[in-house]
């Protein structure tokens, strides 16, 4: 029997105590917060950099998020997990949502609605990620969200309703 030693990969982040930031939050609406974030004025949230996405863009109602699929990311199979791709839906689907609310309005996602359509790798290429709203009422909203890889093929297409509501003060 012949053993085969593979090298130890090790990953380290750091990130900001979200609390301290919520106060810069105040008086701004989504958008403004999305795109403060986009340009690095604000932070992106912890869970942004634990999955090491590197890109935001928004628009009132539509977001774009960009991730380069690592190792860390693989199930044991060896492609991206599906809580990876899951988080990027999400993301982009709820914040697609935030950016059309007013300073004061918060939102929560209800459901996720997952639709894996091709296997995910290194070799995918950078993977861009964008969500657009259907409909938003005064106290739901619908979107959707598209993954691509990097040749622009869809590999992951996602529903998500959110629930809107009023922050407290």
């Amino acid at each position: 029997m012949t053993q085969t030693q593979d090298a130890t990969r090790t990953r380290t982040f750091s990130w900001s105590d979200p609390a301290q930031h919520v106060r810069s939050l105040a008086g701004r609406t989504g958008l403004e917060m999305l795109q403060a974030m986009g340009t690095g004025e604000l932070p992106p949230p912890p869970i942004m950099q634990l999955i090491d996405g590197n890109g935001l863009h928004a628009e009132e109602g539509v977001v774009t998020l960009t991730l380069d699929p690592q190792e860390f990311h693989y199930n044991p199979i060896g492609t991206v997990h599906g809580g990876v791709i899951s988080t990027l839906l999400d993301t982009a689907a709820a914040c697609s949502v935030h950016s059309t609310l007013p300073a004061g309005v918060g939102y929560t996602s209800m459901d996720l609605n997952v639709k894996f359509l091709r296997p995910v790798t290194v070799d995918s290429g950078r993977l861009t990620c964008t969500g657009t709203v259907l409909q938003r009422g005064r106290r739901t909203a619908l979107a959707e969200a598209r993954l691509t890889d990097a040749t622009g093929r869809l590999v992951a297409h996602a529903t998500s309703s959110c629930l809107i509501f009023d922050l407290p003060a």
